[in-house]
């Protein structure tokens, strides 16, 4: 599966971006799903998941009630609705596919990663 992610850009601290990740080749209708992100000079952490069905997300404690994954099974797109958005939020964003069915908190759980998209908030 090849997936594209677009929606990053510039935005004011306290403002809103979504995310969009598209998946094409092989579908992940069956595999769960995930955000991560990349600051300069950290490890890409997780940030948010949805399981196969969409009924079941996890998130980061950091972005627990400002960040919103969803996915669109038709179209095989994942969503990724921020807002609220800080400054610690400035990274490169990476959609990627789960191994399982679940979407887990570790990036080795994930086969698949899309280029990642560039996400700067400003003060």
């Amino acid at each position: 599966v090849q997936l594209q992610a677009s929606g990053g850009g510039l935005v004011q601290a306290g403002g809103s971006l979504r995310l969009s990740c598209a998946a094409s080749g092989r579908t992940s209708s069956n595999n769960g799903m995930g955000w991560f992100r990349q600051a300069p000079g950290n490890e890409r952490e997780f940030v948010a998941g949805i399981s196969w069905n969409g009924y079941y997300t996890n998130y980061a404690d950091s972005v627990k009630g400002r960040f919103t994954i969803s996915r669109d099974y038709a179209q095989t797109t994942m969503y990724l609705q921020m807002n609220s958005l800080k400054p610690e939020d400035t990274a490169v964003y990476y959609c990627a596919v789960s191994r399982r069915a679940v979407a887990g908190t570790g990036a080795n759980e994930y086969r698949s990663w899309g280029q990642g998209t560039l996400v700067t908030v400003s003060s």
